[in-house]
């Protein structure tokens, strides 16, 4: 009987965990998702691509009192962008041999993109949107937004951080080090691959000089510090920090650090990024960031923190045009880890099977895609292609809960209508969205 009843325990957890993560679906849209979270009109496609920095510091192989190593850094980076179908040609595709946070653990993740498809041109290319994960991360923890963006004209490049993946994490200096040189390692290869006059696939399809990027968590750490977010004197020689300063070619006390701010990156979502909390960075440094932000975060996140984390930067970044959207009760997984998949639910031969690195314990991780992707595409819309309308999906009450739904009998909003823009009645509660001008 025990055995029989340990039996139809396993089959009743394995039932649950399916109902709960569809297949491993990255592409799910709820039926009380916002308006913008539906994916757009354009196929989708999605390749696989190794770009190499030459010359890079080597962080792990550079010794104290010692000049620093140098290597060749290649990254991993996945793809995706608008294609063209053969007529009847199904939209959807695998993501087959995906590591997971417990790197044991290789699962399928399902989407919409199609592996390798032909790129739909467009004159004068689409915006291009990077995007950089936590640590440990990989490429495809974010592939919801990535999916969704590039079906609404947006060339999507999400990278592989080497010493950072689930199956590479490596000692954490590499990573203080490396996210901010990554993007921009991706952004030239993609400017050179995407011009009109290349050979490769990409030719024509991308207009660089209009880039946003994503990081999530310590890709958060390398937005900031994209941005003009100058790290601190202290953070430089911390002992987590490379050996010799080297972060110093990064803090707001060198005077050529702010000539490298990159006039290409035209907004950027900064998700829980980490290192406020650790003094990475002070108010006076943050002062120098002026590209338009996006931060979100969870009011319960204990990583990076909220209150002295997340919105701390947020306030302190004086000079730019910026918003944060706060999940209520969230912790720090708020809105951009995919689904956990279903193998990451039970452990494996007593290990932890990583579910916990992609869900939260309050909010549903399907619902908390659906509303960045849907924030996402209004912020870069207005931004990256001047679309002027989107503009109101953003011009919103701060409290979702205050919103009054008021539609007349033809479901009109009436006068009395405050409710957040795009979202259905009641589905606004929960969250939070603050915006400062510049100079607030």
């Amino acid at each position: 009987m025990k055995a029989v009843a340990r039996m139809t325990g396993c089959a009743l957890a394995l039932c649950l965990a399916a109902a709960a993560s569809p297949q491993n679906r990255i592409d799910v849209v709820t039926p009380v998702a916002p308006e913008l979270a539906s994916y757009g009109p354009l196929a989708v496609g999605v390749r696989t691509i190794q770009v190499t920095d030459r010359n890079r510091p080597d962080i792990l192989n550079t010794k104290p009192g010692e000049p620093p190593a140098r290597y060749d850094r290649t990254l991993t980076v996945e793809v995706w962008y608008p294609a063209t179908l053969a007529p009847g040609q199904p939209q959807r595709g695998n993501y087959p041999g995906v590591i997971t946070r417990d790197p044991s653990v290789v699962v399928t993740l399902h989407g919409r993109a199609v592996r390798d498809a032909t790129p739909l041109a467009k004159e004068g290319g689409y915006p291009l949107v990077i995007v950089s994960h936590g640590y440990p991360g990989n490429r495809y923890l974010l592939s919801h937004l990535a999916e969704n963006l590039a079906s609404k004209g947006y060339v999507v490049a999400s990278i592989d951080h080497k010493d950072s993946t689930y199956d590479d994490q490596k000692a954490f200096a590499s990573t203080l080090y490396n996210r901010p040189f990554d993007v921009l390692s991706i952004l030239n290869e993609l400017q050179r691959l995407g011009r009109k006059e290349s050979a490769a696939i990409w030719g024509g399809l991308i207009d660089a000089s209009r880039t946003g990027v994503v990081g999530y968590s310590m890709g958060g750490y390398g937005v900031v510090n994209l941005l003009g977010g100058g790290l601190t004197k202290a953070f430089v020689s911390a002992s987590t920090a490379p050996p010799n300063g080297l972060l110093g070619e990064r803090s707001a006390a060198n005077p050529e650090y702010l000539k490298t701010m990159d006039p290409r990156i035209k907004a950027a979502i900064a998700i829980a990024p980490w290192g406020m909390q650790v003094g990475a960075w002070d108010a006076e440094g943050l002062k120098a960031i002026k590209t338009p932000v996006m931060f979100v975060a969870g009011s319960a996140d204990d990583v990076s923190e909220y209150e002295k984390g997340t919105r701390a930067i947020f306030l302190a970044a004086t000079n730019a045009d910026r918003y944060l959207l706060t999940y209520v009760n969230a912790n720090h997984n708020a809105g951009a880890p995919i689904p956990a998949p279903e193998e990451t639910y039970f452990s494996k031969d007593g290990r932890p099977p990583g579910f916990t690195h992609y869900n939260d314990a309050v909010w549903d991780t399907v619902r908390m895609n659906n509303i960045l992707d849907h924030f996402a595409t209004a912020f870069f819309d207005t931004r990256l292609k001047g679309d002027a309308e989107k503009q109101a999906y953003l011009d919103l009450i701060p409290n979702g809960r205050d919103g009054v739904f008021a539609l007349d009998k033809d479901g009109r909003p009436t006068t009395a209508h405050t409710y957040w823009r795009g979202f259905s009645r009641r589905t606004a509660v929960g969250l939070v969205l603050e915006h400062l001008a510049p100079g607030r």
